[in-house]
């Protein structure tokens, strides 16, 4: 009589035959993936009675699945988006569980014919020009915490890298002189280089200066010489937020998180008239329309685009060209 196929040892080389072997998956999908199946088995020990080395693939069926996902948004009062990321890694497993095991086929099928939620989309957040200097402004320059600080969040607002980016970056990552630029590996594995401004260029000469760290050394560390986590990164935000809403007001109604500083770079580029194919570019975007909800959140390109209709109440007139010698001289 053939045994049903051992749960624990399909997870174990789901992670480290198809995520690490096979698809050389990044540490952050990974840990993604890991914190997925640990609430998973956490909520199937509590509502099966089985230690998770006892669980059979059997027991995690669809219905099983749908109550783990509603326990995901309702007791542990998370977004319907964190309810399709956990769904995704779900999913993810059981496809390569029906290609290891096609007596569980049939299982894994209505497992993945489990839908991701809809959920309302809200405008992103992003900060105006003064609330971008406000905050830069206001790390102390007096410690070596704060100018570490001030240089971090100038090259976040100038380059708009993701946190594991920023946190991930080596001094010799940094190329100053003539088309001064950081260098980053990105998402999806991909290599790009973001160039900067003045202002940037002058703080990371004095702070590499003051830092001096070994070319392989982070380049924004804390006091134990470690990359900064983010954690940390999120904590210093905060900080610096809270200072700088003394001057800024408008700084108290906003939740600034560093993706929210990507954001701004993003929607400054825009609204100097910069092509949002050049904006994916510049962001490391796999996709040209995933630039598109900056141009729904952009109020004064809605407002430039209202300002070109006609009043409801006007008087409809007909075009008539203006006088050619007229013309002529406005255009000397």
């Amino acid at each position: 009589m053939k045994t049903e196929p051992n749960f624990a040892a399909l997870l174990q080389a789901y992670f480290t035959d198809r995520l690490m072997a096979q698809r050389s998956a990044s540490p952050h999908t990974i840990a993604s993936h890991r914190d997925t199946f640990r609430l998973l088995l956490e909520f199937a020990q509590r509502s099966l009675k089985k230690a998770p080395t006892m669980l059979a693939v059997g027991d995690l069926d669809a219905s099983f699945i749908g109550r783990f996902l509603d326990h995901v948004e309702k007791n542990r009062g998370n977004t319907p988006q964190t309810r399709n990321v956990r769904l995704a890694a779900i999913h993810s497993f059981f496809n390569y569980v029906a290609l290891q095991e096609p007596s569980l086929c049939v299982l894994a099928q209505r497992i993945l014919a489990i839908p991701g939620k809809r959920h309302k989309t809200k405008p992103i957040d992003f900060l105006t020009r003064d609330e971008i200097d406000a905050l830069v402004s206001a790390p102390d320059q007096s410690s070596w915490s704060g100018r570490r600080d001030r240089t971090l969040l100038l090259v976040a607002v100038q380059t708009g890298l993701r946190v594991s980016e920023l946190i991930g970056l080596r001094c010799e990552d940094v190329v100053l002189g003539v088309g001064a630029h950081v260098r980053c590996l990105g998402k999806g594995r991909k290599l790009r280089c973001t160039p900067l401004r003045s202002d940037a260029i002058s703080a990371l000469r004095i702070w590499l200066r003051e830092h001096k760290g070994q070319p392989s050394d982070p380049l924004f560390s804390n006091a134990q010489g470690r990359p900064l986590s983010r954690d940390g990164v999120e904590y210093l935000l905060t900080k610096h937020v809270a200072t700088a809403s003394l001057k800024c007001a408008s700084l108290k109604h906003k939740r600034v998180s560093p993706h929210v500083l990507r954001h701004s770079l993003a929607m400054e580029l825009l609204q100097h008239g910069v092509d949002r194919s050049v904006i994916a570019l510049w962001l490391g975007h796999e996709s040209i329309e995933t630039t598109q909800v900056y141009f729904h959140a952009n109020l004064e390109l809605k407002e430039a685009a209202l300002a070109k209709t006609s009043p409801l109440n006007a008087i409809p007139r007909r075009y008539r060209p203006g006088d050619k010698l007229l013309a002529f001289l406005q255009g000397l």
